[in-house]
Formats: C-alpha cells, structure tokens, sequence
C-alpha cells in the first residue's frame, strides 16, 4: 500500500561525505504552539524506504512528521548492493540522519521516536546502546540479533573464508512467502528491482557481533522500547530477542508475541495488530514528559557496580577459572621476559600514561623475533586497537574545534588535565595552518612530566606548549587555571575510577575553568570485551594492584558531564563499541 500523504525525496549529508536518500513526510495535523515531533523508520535488511512507507498512513499518527531512509547501499542511494564500509560505519549514519533532522526540521531529539525493522532494528538498537540517545522511545519488530543460518558451522565458517578471500556476498535464501502472509506484499517482493538480495560477508558478521554485545549489554540502554516478536519466524531466532527484553535498562517497556506472524512483523496480512501496537506506545510516550533515569549515582546501585564486585572476587584457587587466569597470568610473566610491551605494563602499570604512549606507538619490540611475535600479539589485542582508534577520534574532534573557535574568532587555549605523555594533543597539531594560542598538559606522574616535556621539545611546540604537574582530582586546582581555557580535554582518565564523586569533582572544576561557550573533549568505555582478562590478569598504576574497572555507559557518562553545567553536541565511537569519544560545549551559567 503507498502513503497517501504528501512525500517528499531528498539526500542527507553523512560522516564520510556519501549522501544517502530519504523520503520525509510532513505533518499535517500540528497543532502550531506544540512542539514538532517526528517518527524515523528504519527498514529491514535487503528492502529500502518505500517498503515502510506504508506505515505513514496505518500509524495514524498525522500531528507526527516521518522520515524513511533508504541505508547505505540499499534502494535509492549509493554504494555497493548490502554492503557498507562496517555495520559500525550504517550505525553512525542513523546518529547524522537523526542530527540532520533535528538541524535542518528543528525537531528536538526529545520529541522522535524510532520504529525499526529486522537489521533495521538491530542499527537502532546498537545506536540507542553505543550514542545514548535521548529519543522518546523506539519500537523494535522482529529485530534481527541471530539470523536462521541453517547451515550447521556457518557463521564460523564465513568468519573463516572471510580471513582467506576477504569480504564477498552472500545472497538470501528467504523467499517472498516465508516473509508474510500478504500475497500483494511478497508478490512486490520478489519483483522490487531496488531489493538487495545479497548481503555483503562483511555487513553480515558485522551485524552478529554488534547483535552479541547488545544483548548481552542491553541493561545499559535506557530508551524506553517496544518489543514486537513475530510468533512463527523462519528468518531470525526468537530466544536473542527473549534476551534483550529481559536485560532492557529502561524500567518503560513492551514486549508483544503476535502468533502466527512471519518475519515481516510491520508487513503481515494482519499488520494492523503490530501498528496497533506501536501507535499505543509512541501515544503514550508522547502523552507524559519525557522520562530519564537518574544514574548519577550508578557507582554505588547498578549493574556496572556489580559488574565490578564480581571482578574484584577472588576466585577459589583450585576452580577451573582460578587455575585458568593463574596459568594466563603465569604465561604473561614469561611473556614480559620477552616482549617489551608486557614489561612495560607490569613495571609502570598497564593503565599508566607510559604504557598507552607504546602502545600509540605501535611498535612491536622484544628480545629475538620471538619477542617481537608475542609483543606484536599483544598491541594486537582488541582493547589496544580501540585504544589507538580512541587517539584518532580525539585527534579528529580537536582539530575540528580549534577550526570552530578560530572561525568564531575566539583564542584557543587547550587544557589536557592528564596528558599521560601528550602524544594524542601533541600529534594532532601537526600540520595545522594555525598553531592554537596556548596548551597546557598536565599529569600526576613525574614520569609522565619528563617525557612529555621531552616531546613537546621533539615535535618543535616550545613556544605554545607547557608540561606540568597537577592533580586532575583537586577542583579547586582546575578552577583556577590561568588563562582559562576554551577546550578542555580529559582522555582515558575517569574510566579508571568507578567512584563518581572523583569525576564530579573534577568536572565541575572543569566548567568554572572552561569559558561559556568553550568546549569539553571526554572519553568513555561503555563496553569492553576484556574485562575479566584485565581484572584477573593486569596490574594497574596504583601499585601493582589488579585493575578492575567499572564501566560507565555512555548515558551515565554523558549525565555527569551535563550535570557539571556542558553540552553534549557529538561523539565518535570505534567499531567494537569499547571507547567513545565526545564533545561538549559549555553553556551559559
């Protein structure tokens, strides 16, 4: 069926300069002193926009504006057929579609709800997981968190020929009546010259690891959701949906069973019970003011705090884990005989500014090739490859608001509260036409002092860039930076203490620093893969102790720095959903 509302076609500007098409809808039934409000829909795997455009009309919701996307390489806009450059690349087109919206409509963030399908509803879910965005609600049908294969060892054995030929496409063996009972719908199915029928490995794999962390960690999305579950799926497995539901952080959710319902949850024959649905739920979010849990004090009653009980427990000595991570930590020991990475880490901690400096350097060294291989392994590691993803987004973020401020005409003065070596501040200004006014590196460690002194000496900023101590804990000593700053970066530091009072501190002697209208570069971790390995096996800086963190989500993260009086205006996040990294602009007292 086609929208009988007036449509409009058009193209949205991404982050890496593809313009991808949209259909967009306007409201026809707003009522002019109300706030405008929008609706995003986000279409299923291998289909495009004009497949939900339906839902404009059924939705019946004609005070709402829509827009419908067509994603990267499907329908209308560019790129290969299924394919993107990661799952992660199509997660951050949804965060430019919704700032698009929000920049060009004037519809606050607040004031959109999300209705999501199959791979379509897995990008939703990533996105509310990994950006923490603070929509009104989403409404997810028959999300795709682990696709029917059927092939025994399949997913493996894609991950395998992957390794040998690289990325290749794998085309659907769904066919148009195992998607909905709607004869005219899967009849258009199979005859849409716009449908995608292959999917590109690359997109595929992508999509099951985004869908395990997820589910896994869906107790940190805070986006109040509606779950539709189609009872008789042949495409996607139903327990992984089971899953995330259960685990929703937000205390504001549906879950909905609609037996007898093939994949196409929001194209079925009897659909109007899934819209039905999904219109009851986006009314009553709409009808009340928008609600966010409170998680300031999410360090002392949370399921992070948790989290990190459970890694500071000494396991049993003589249980199959005890003598698992005793016998890993054994083989590290002998590794740091070797490897000058590993030593490292255990003589100055593997948090310590000294050890993420190597490992930004990225050079594998040891005694023999020997050494070298287990020191190569090791910068290998998923968390130092975020970790070197991490010093690109910061690179990137300051270098784009120095240009802001220096367009704006205002001084750039930059404040690093603990710089560890500077590398990150430091590299990121070569080869920029206008050096920044000032910089200013601070850090605990008399260590960390010398050396970064040794490299601003080395990449020739003497004349702008200064190295001293200071206590990035001690507001008072924050507060009285002089002259202030008006961008403040802190990169790696607040992940490596749980206790909220400490970065509360901290940030607010930020914002008396930071001029209104200055800006705050922060880093989060609200995932990562290693945390057993790095409680039961990693030493930190405070000495030698294990280094158990707890993690922040993104949510909580970007509370805190909004209580502090910034902000957030965007961020950047690497492919593993480990380190994000924000921006903040500090608003008038």
């Amino acid at each position: 069926m086609e929208t009988q509302r007036l449509q409009h076609n058009a193209t949205f500007p991404t982050h890496d300069g593809v313009d991808l098409f949209y259909r967009y809808w306007p409201a026809v039934d707003a009522t002019a002193d109300a706030p405008r409000k929008a609706i995003v829909l986000l279409h299923r795997g291998h289909e495009h926009s004009a497949r939900m455009a339906h839902l404009v009309d059924e939705l019946n919701l004609p005070d709402f504006a829509f827009f419908a996307w067509d994603a990267r390489g499907h329908g209308h806009s560019p790129g290969e057929r299924g394919d993107s450059p990661s799952f992660a690349a199509s997660v951050r087109d949804v965060e430019d579609f919704v700032a698009f919206i929000q920049r060009e409509h004037g519809i606050a963030v607040e004031d959109i709800a999300v209705v999501a399908q199959s791979v379509g509803a897995v990008l939703a879910a990533t996105w509310a997981h990994d950006y923490a965005p603070r929509i009104r609600c989403m409404v997810l049908a028959s999300p795709a968190f682990d696709i029917n294969l059927y092939v025994p060892l399949a997913r493996p054995g894609l991950t395998l020929l992957r390794k040998l030929k690289g990325n290749f496409f794998v085309k659907s063996y769904v066919r148009p009546g195992m998607l909905t009972h709607d004869k005219a719908r899967a009849e258009s199915y199979a005859s849409d010259p716009l449908i995608a029928k292959a999917i590109s490995v690359n997109q595929l794999l992508g999509l099951y690891e985004a869908a395990d962390r997820v589910v896994a960690d869906a107790e940190a999305i805070q986006v109040p959701t509606q779950l539709l579950i189609s009872g008789a799926d042949f495409v996607v497995k139903r327990k992984p949906q089971e899953l995330f539901f259960q685990r929703l952080g937000t205390l504001q959710k549906e879950r909905h069973l609609l037996p007898g319902f093939y994949h196409d949850t929001l194209g079925e024959a009897d659909r109007h019970l899934a819209v039905g649905k999904a219109r009851g739920f986006i009314e009553l979010l709409f009808s009340q003011p928008p609600c966010r849990p409170e998680l300031l004090t999410a360090d002392r009653i949370g399921f992070t705090k948790a989290e990190a009980e459970g890694l500071a427990t000494p396991l049993p000595p003589l249980s199959p884990a005890g003598l698992y991570w005793r016998a890993t930590r054994a083989s590290m020991g002998l590794g740091a005989k070797l490897s000058a990475g590993v030593k490292l880490g255990f003589d100055t901690g593997f948090d310590s500014g000294s050890t993420l400096d190597y490992v930004y350097r990225n050079t594998p060294t040891g005694t023999g090739s020997l050494g070298r291989l287990i020191d190569t392994n090791y910068l290998n590691s998923i968390g130092w490859r975020g970790i070197r993803q991490r010093k690109l987004h910061i690179e990137e973020l300051l270098r784009a608001t120095l240009q802001t401020l220096q367009a704006q005409g205002k001084p750039t003065r930059i404040v690093d509260i603990a710089a560890g070596h500077g590398r990150y501040v430091l590299e990121a200004l070569q080869g920029l036409a206008e050096r920044p006014d000032s910089i200013l590196l601070r850090d605990y460690s008399d260590l960390n002092v010398s050396q970064g002194q040794a490299l601003i000496s080395e990449k020739g900023l003497g004349d702008v860039a200064t190295f001293v101590k200071g206590n990035a804990f001690d507001p008072q000593s924050l507060a009285s930076l002089d002259p202030k700053p008006t961008l403040a970066i802190v990169s790696g530091l607040y992940e490596l203490f749980g206790d909220n009072d400490m970065v509360s501190a901290s940030l607010g002697g930020l914002a008396q620093a930071v001029e209104p209208g200055g800006y705050l570069i922060y880093t989060g971790q609200p995932w990562h893969p290693q945390l057993q390995l790095i409680a039961r096996a990693l030493t930190s800086h405070r000495g030698g102790q294990a280094w158990v963190m707890r993690r922040r989500t993104q949510a909580e993260m970007d509370q805190l720095v909004e209580a502090a009086g910034f902000r957030k205006v965007t961020m950047r996040i690497d492919q593993w959903g480990i380190f994000s990294v924000s921006l903040a602009q500090r608003i008038e007292a």
